[in-house]
């Protein structure tokens, strides 16, 4: 009979190998960028507007773009996701309703991007007259990663000790009150972390911003929410499939400076969950 150390030991290589598994890849994807594309990081390609076409010039305008698209996206997204799992969490009676509720925000994170982006063109563009623009596309992309950002937020509420609303409700307190000063600040960290899977989520696709906002060259910067943008993901794929002659290191280039705002947009989102986390204990 195996004894408990030796099983602790072999649970542990198992999960090693696995971890490996997952982490060779990443490290593969990230090695190719960067051997193909770090010649064409220079502070021209990330300041300049595109010119020739795009096969010329920087990336700048799909910089801002992005940037635009995923702040605008989780500032739409994380008040509305947080409010409804709030509701669903503490308010929201345990009934049939409440079931097919949860059920159908399961089944809209299955959803295709493409279909979102097809939502997207008949509701925000076409019904509501929004047009190819940042509102269109911050509401579709909003529309994208709500169940994200409600099952998370909805975990992390549950999550939280029923000891410590009962001692607040002994206190005096209200359910809002109990809600708004002890059990939401408690989940923070939870519901950030939803937030930064909203994040990378939103930064990288391309179907449902190739219907409502994304522009094929664009060489000037937004000058309203109706306006439309470059964006990252976008560019990439039309330097790539699109555009004859494009040099391949600035399509790798591209590529590298995606991953490495993606990182730094998740980068900054984990240091706000740490705080929380040595702010917050329970």
């Amino acid at each position: 009979m195996i004894s408990a150390r030796i099983s602790q030991k072999i649970a542990f290589a198992v999960l090693l190998v696995f971890t490996i598994i997952v982490l060779v890849p990443v490290i593969a994807i990230l090695g190719v960028l960067v051997k193909n594309g770090i010649s064409s990081i220079s502070w021209e390609f990330l300041s300049e507007m595109p010119r020739q076409g795009m096969r010329a010039g920087g990336i700048f305008p799909a910089i801002v773009g992005t940037l635009l698209l995923v702040v605008g996206t989780v500032l739409v997204a994380l008040p509305v996701g947080v409010c409804a799992a709030i509701y669903l969490s503490e308010y929201a009676p345990k009934n049939r309703l409440s079931r097919i509720v949860r059920l159908s925000i399961v089944n809209l994170a299955g959803v295709p991007s493409i279909v979102h982006g097809l939502f997207g063109l008949g509701l925000f563009v076409l019904f509501f007259g929004f047009g190819t623009s940042l509102l269109a596309g911050w509401l579709t992309l909003a529309v994208l990663i709500l169940p994200v950002i409600i099952t998370a937020a909805e975990e992390s509420l549950r999550a939280v000790p029923v000891e410590l609303r009962e001692a607040s409700y002994a206190l005096g307190a209200t359910k809002w009150q109990t809600v708004r000063k002890v059990v939401l600040p408690s989940a923070l960290p939870g519901i950030i972390t939803g937030a930064i899977l909203g994040i990378g989520r939103a930064a990288g696709e391309t179907a449902p911003i190739l219907f409502t906002v994304a522009a094929f060259y664009l060489p000037h910067l937004p000058g309203s929410i109706f306006d439309q943008v470059m964006a990252l993901p976008y560019h990439l794929y039309v330097i790539a499939t699109q555009v004859p002659n494009v040099p391949k290191e600035l399509q790798y280039g591209t590529a590298l400076v995606l991953m490495t705002l993606v990182f730094g947009v998740n980068l900054v989102a984990i240091v706000i969950r740490y705080f929380y986390l040595r702010t917050f204990r329970w």
